[in-house]
């Protein structure tokens, strides 16, 4: 079959030509080894994380931008007319190229930029070649132009950099060694990388001088630095001619190819396979709507290659662009919805083998270690997280080979969670509860740390920790049946789980306790995390209990976007997110919305009435959210408040999973009818006794 690629996302004037509204939605593109590229629709880098090649020259994530931008001049005949634009620490915005700017849109995961200056218009492309550090832009006269036998040509100022992509540059800090002929060029840093420039259908010419006070504008508003400086290293002319395609390939590669049409034709050809792979194998997906297919397109973005000398092959998932690395309880979150929602079993398999490597006293690493780095592991439900995982890859592959390889190591969670393991996490054998937490440590997902002070400890027993904890052992016995083993041991823990949760139903609101036992006692705020003890595809509760949680997780929590943190009638609500580091963290779990949540909102809804179409539903207004922010991708959280402005990472991992895998899940309940996410869920808690 043949897969279109979708190509919904695009703006006109009214939105190319006011900077706000431009500056405020950015394309981000991946190569599948951690490296990326970014910026605004505007050309202006407003971030830190901006620019056309950010590389991990340390591999597996220590990622350095490289190439930061190619400011292009168009020249005709007299005239000189920028088509770039750039923020200065003066406040000054100039030169103003983005006036020029007639369109933008995605095709597929491609930018794709039209500039009109008088009756000359010109399109420009930019991509990432697919498992290479190697970035392409690429420039072409629209045919059909009037007068195009005058000569046009583009000069293109190329700045590159050498930091870390969490840093700033320091002028003259950075002396590379120049060496450039009139088609390539060659940026060497004395210990970490040599960047190679190559031109089609131009030339040349070295340069060495440091443009300073760039202004960042979205750091200044995260409390951060907001000054960056590049140095340029030479102009590239090209000739513009109509048809044909010029501009350049950059690249850690010393011999990447720079023929344009044959590099833009694998990148589409990459995306298009991921979307005919999807549609072939998951079926349910084949007449998907076109904001699915951006998200299946989406999904390959946070994939990349962590090869381990154990696991040669191993692949992981990036959290979030721009700044997190990948994570044991992101990755296994989203993990379905990127992986197994999308056809890609063998990149499910992969993931869950390289993250066995690191399992560790029955628990999942929290921040996957970089290079020479020791994993963490401050996580009370990444390891819970993972069993899910393999139960759903298991479910959708039946590798039973794989199951029966890591069945000791998920054993062996579930044992070092009975007997006990770090930061207080262990059975209660009083009510077959798991007990977690210690002072000054984070471990649930609401993680956040101001200095010493964790905002939402939650010690004690939480909701959605026993809700896993009773998924995980009902899955568990499931699998052990399926490997002809002795299952009862499974069977008792989970239905001394099942008795023991019923002490989370609040006999006031009728609806679960978010924490038990805690160091004041049982915590009744009104938060999203008994929405997982209806989710999940075990839940301990009985049918009128399901229905309470999701009234009440609707009527305080829901919005457009996914659900809020904390109920708006707490004291410490927090109606926006914003400001310094200490403002921001200390709201993170107090208000603001998280779109992974919606996924399992919509799959809860779907458990208590049944209505898979109703559920879905649920889920279209993300369809709009893709065309702001990060483009094409779901933003990691919003505001708790109307209009609920997205803000966090725009491009966030479990926001897309979850949104791919409930949506996934819910097709195949409407095409299945009778066989819906109840039953399933029902028949395995029947199965556990």
């Amino acid at each position: 079959m043949k897969a279109k690629l979708p190509n919904q996302i695009r703006f006109g004037r009214e939105i190319c030509g006011n900077l706000v509204e431009a500056e405020r939605r950015e394309w981000w593109l991946s190569n599948g080894l951690g490296g990326y590229a970014a910026g605004t629709i505007a050309g202006t880098l407003t971030r830190r994380y901006h620019g056309l090649l950010i590389a991990p020259v340390n591999p597996p994530l220590g990622r350095f931008l490289v190439f930061a931008k190619a400011d292009a001049t168009l020249i005709d005949g007299d005239q000189r007319i920028p088509l770039f634009t750039n923020r200065w620490g003066s406040g000054n915005v100039a030169p103003e190229g983005y006036r020029h700017i007639e369109s933008f849109h995605l095709e597929g995961r491609m930018p794709v930029w039209r500039y009109a200056v008088g009756d000359v218009q010109i399109e420009q492309r930019v991509w990432m070649e697919p498992g290479a550090n190697t970035s392409y832009v690429a420039y072409q006269v629209i045919q059909g132009a009037p007068r195009q036998e005058r000569p046009l040509q583009l000069e293109l100022t190329l700045l590159v950099n050498a930091r870390d992509h969490h840093s700033a540059a320091r002028p003259w800090e950075f002396h590379p060694v120049i060496e450039c002929d009139s088609q390539e060029l060659r940026v060497q840093h004395p210990n970490w990388f040599s960047l190679y420039v190559r031109t089609r259908g131009g030339h040349l010419r070295s340069q060495h001088d440091w443009y300073e006070d760039f202004d960042l504008t979205a750091e200044r508003k995260r409390g951060l630095g907001d000054r960056d400086n590049h140095l340029c290293v030479a102009t590239a002319m090209l000739s513009l001619h109509p048809g044909e395609w010029v501009g350049l390939a950059t690249s850690l590669e010393k011999f990447a190819s720079v023929y344009l049409g044959e590099a833009m034709h694998r990148f589409h050809a990459h995306d298009a396979g991921q979307l005919r792979r999807a549609k072939v194998i998951a079926t349910e997906l084949l007449n998907a709507p076109p904001w699915i297919d951006q998200l299946l397109l989406a999904a390959d973005s946070f994939v990349f290659k962590r090869p381990l000398e154990s696991v040669p092959d191993g692949e992981s998932i990036i959290a979030g662009y721009p700044w997190f690395g990948d994570w044991g309880r992101d990755t296994m979150i989203a993990l379905p919805g990127l992986a197994l929602a999308t056809g890609r079993h063998d990149t499910a398999r992969r993931i869950l083998l390289t993250f066995a490597k690191f399992v560790d006293q029955g628990m999942l690493p929290n921040v996957f270690p970089g290079a020479c780095d020791k994993p963490e592991y401050n996580t009370v439900d990444a390891a819970l997280w993972y069993v899910e995982a393999w139960r759903a890859y298991v479910e959708t592959t039946q590798d039973k080979h794989s199951l029966k390889q890591v069945f000791p190591i998920l054993a062996s969670i579930i044992d070092w969670h009975v007997r006990g393991t770090r930061y207080g996490i262990g059975l209660d054998i009083e009510d077959g509860l798991l007990r977690a937490g210690a002072p000054g440590v984070q471990i649930t997902w609401m993680d956040a740390k101001v200095g010493g002070w964790v905002v939402t400890p939650r010690i004690g027993k939480p909701v959605e920790i026993n809700a896993l904890w009773f998924n995980a052992l009902v899955a568990m016995a499931e699998i052990a049946r399926q490997l002809d083993l002795d299952a009862s041991y499974y069977v008792t823990l989970a239905e001394q789980a099942r008795v023991g949760f019923q002490r989370f139903i609040n006999p006031v609101e009728g609806a679960l306790f978010d924490v038990l036992d805690g160091p004041d006692g049982n915590d009744a705020t009104i938060r999203p995390n008994q929405i997982f003890a209806v989710s999940l595809p075990a839940s301990p509760l009985d049918a009128a209990t399901q229905i309470r949680v999701v009234e009440q997780c609707g009527r305080d929590l829901l919005t457009s976007y996914g659900l809020r943190s904390l109920s708006p009638t707490h004291g410490d609500y927090r109606s926006t997110y914003g400001g310094g580091v200490s403002e921001r963290d200390s709201a993170y779990h107090q208000g603001p919305v998280w779109a992974w949540l919606l996924g399992h909102f919509a799959l809860a809804e779907f458990r208590v009435h049944g209505d898979a179409a109703r559920a879905q539903a649920r889920l279209e207004p993300l369809r709009d959210h893709l065309s702001d922010a990060g483009l094409g991708s779901v933003s990691e959280i919003f505001d708790g408040g109307a209009p609920h402005i997205p803000r966090g990472a725009p491009v966030q991992a479990w926001s897309v999973g979850c949104v791919l895998e409930s949506w996934w899940r819910l097709e195949k309940a409407k095409r299945a009818g009778a066989a819906s996410h109840e039953s399933v869920a029902a028949a395995m808690v029947m199965a556990a006794g």
